[in-house]
């Protein structure tokens, strides 16, 4: 089964090796058909602290790092591909 990837933005790099990335996605409401902004934050393995707040960057499922971290950053070289 293949590995989510979702695309977020770094609101905060304050932990070691860790960032947290804000997802934004656009849903329909199912009864008043209007698209509603829904936001989730996911803490992401950054092994090298590459990453500062602001950045834009795509993260990929995998193998748990720690008890929240579930996601890493993908490389400068997945990330075009």
């Amino acid at each position: 089964m293949p590995r989510r990837i979702l695309q977020g933005r770094v609101v905060s790099d304050k932990a070691d090796k860790t960032v947290t990335v804000l997802v934004e996605r656009r849903v329909k409401h199912p009864l008043y058909k209007k698209f509603v902004k829904n936001s989730k934050r996911y803490a992401a393995h950054d092994a090298d602290n590459r990453f500062k707040v602001g950045d834009f960057v795509k993260i990929r499922e995998c193998a748990p790092h720690s008890k929240r971290k579930r996601w890493e950053v993908l490389p400068e070289s997945e990330r075009n591909g």
